[in-house]
């Protein structure tokens, strides 16, 4: 295999989930790679028929091979991806979530763009919404804060501080056209790595159940390799935020932040 992908799930929205295929087959057919996806289904037993059912009725093309891993419970998002990490040697491997729609040509300009650039170790797209409008999600290094104000914040508060959250997602250097190199952190929605990148950093610290895991690898790569925002590369995303989640996923998100800092340094 020239290529491969892994994708982390957890109960998924069905339809979401075949969009999300369909688009990454599509973007397979038209760079013409020969691919693996993995399909890492970190749900419970009851999902299980429903993920296999869907991935059975999903169309593919010679020289693709999507592969379910399961029966290993929920053991978190960076530590799902590892499990597909560790299966293959392939020169790049693409971390995406289920909730990512790619345009026909992005791996195409991703793959073209690393293999012209090799110092390049991680890259990100630009991001959309299903709008169209521009997800900011390239990101300098969090203070405490801005994530608080960002994530919790009531609305009229984030816009009186809306010159700090800019500053934060980088809105002064992230558009539609540039390259940016040296990105601090990157978005785990759709991470293209070089093999030799994973294998120094030994992929996701599994320490991080979810939230930060992102984060996270984004520096331990930055210290072996260039990080790199592709605003060629587009892709769709239809996720939301931890605060709207619900309070289990709140503690995800402090739990992961106060282990981020604690590991890399602290930040206000």
């Amino acid at each position: 295999m020239e290529f491969s992908i892994s994708i982390v799930s957890y109960a998924p929205d069905g339809r979401q989930l075949q969009a999300t295929l369909a688009s990454v087959q599509t973007a397979l057919d038209y760079a013409a790679l020969k691919a693996a996806v993995y399909i890492i289904d970190n749900g419970p037993a009851a999902s299980e028929p429903v993920v296999e059912a869907l991935l059975q009725s999903q169309p593919q093309s010679p020289g693709v091979s999507c592969i379910r891993i399961s029966g290993h419970g929920n053991i978190g998002y960076g530590a799902g991806h590892n499990l597909a990490i560790r299966q293959t040697d392939t020169p790049y491997h693409l971390v995406l979530n289920p909730d990512v729609e790619l345009r026909a040509d992005a791996l195409s300009q991703a793959l073209t763009f690393m293999q012209r650039h090799a110092q390049a170790g991680l890259l990100a797209p630009a991001v959309y919404t299903g709008a169209g409008a521009l997800q900011y999600l390239c990101r300098r290094y969090p203070g405490i804060r801005v994530l608080a104000l960002r994530g919790f914040a009531p609305h009229r508060w984030q816009q009186r501080h809306a010159q700090r959250l800019h500053h934060y997602e980088m809105r002064d250097v992230i558009g539609a056209d540039q390259v940016v190199w040296d990105v601090p952190m990157l978005s785990g929605c759709f991470m293209l790595l070089r093999r030799s990148v994973l294998q120094h950093t030994q992929g996701f610290d599994p320490r991080f159940f979810l939230y930060f895991e992102d984060y996270d690898l984004s520096v331990r790569v930055a210290a072996v390799a260039r990080t790199v925002y592709v605003p060629q590369v587009r892709i769709v995303h239809h996720g939301g935020h931890a605060a709207r989640k619900g309070g289990r996923h709140i503690q995800y998100f402090i739990r992961s932040a106060l282990r981020f800092y604690h590991h890399h340094g602290w930040a206000w």
